[in-house]
């Protein structure tokens, strides 16, 4: 059985940290952690590539 949660949109500044980290990056990854349907904490891997 699923249990629902109260689904409101993040806040305002998550999205905007969330959307700075991205504009930031080349190549990497950027990995959201969600706990009780609430973002907890951002994570950047970033890779430099040298060709």
């Amino acid at each position: 059985m699923i249990k629902e949660t109260n689904n409101k949109p993040p806040d305002q500044k998550i999205i905007d940290e969330i959307t700075r980290a991205l504009l930031k990056m080349q190549y990497g990854e950027l990995v959201i952690t969600v706990h009780n349907a609430k973002v907890v904490q951002i994570e950047k891997r970033e890779k430099k590539r040298f060709v």
